[in-house]
């Protein structure tokens, strides 16, 4: 069960994903809100996913969770620029990377709390000066 309130938008977003896939992105959902509880969560349907930052631009985008049928993906916009010691991030594009998560305890790994912790940390507020 889910640590943190639950719209009936992101009720409604949930109930049409594999129950494996909602299962680990309640657990990804409540890992990011605890270690960023200002975050904004935003649903995007057309695109399967949900976004975490601190206002609804690109820019201030911390994470985001893509539901798959049998995995999730913890997508960072940044992801190039994220220290990774221990190899979680995939991809090729130029600058977003992502983790396959397909199992609660890859959430509960320090290595994948460092990553969103990195994140978090390089997000700019808006109200920081550019």
């Amino acid at each position: 069960m889910a640590k943190n309130p639950i719209s009936i938008e992101l009720e409604d977003f949930l109930s049409t994903q594999p129950v494996d896939a909602q299962a680990l992105t309640l657990d990804l959902r409540d890992l990011v809100l605890s270690m960023a509880p200002e975050a904004i969560e935003q649903i995007d349907t057309s695109a399967n996913l949900l976004g975490y930052g601190y206002a609804q631009t690109y820019k201030h985008l911390i994470c985001v969770i893509i539901l798959y049928k049998d995995y999730v993906n913890l997508g960072f916009p940044c992801g190039v620029d994220l220290p990774d010691p221990n190899r979680l991030l995939q991809g090729t594009g130029k600058k977003a990377r992502h983790v396959k998560v397909k199992s609660k305890e890859q959430i509960t790994s320090l290595n994948l709390r460092a990553l969103v912790q990195a994140s978090i940390d390089a997000t700019p507020h808006p109200e920081e000066a550019d």
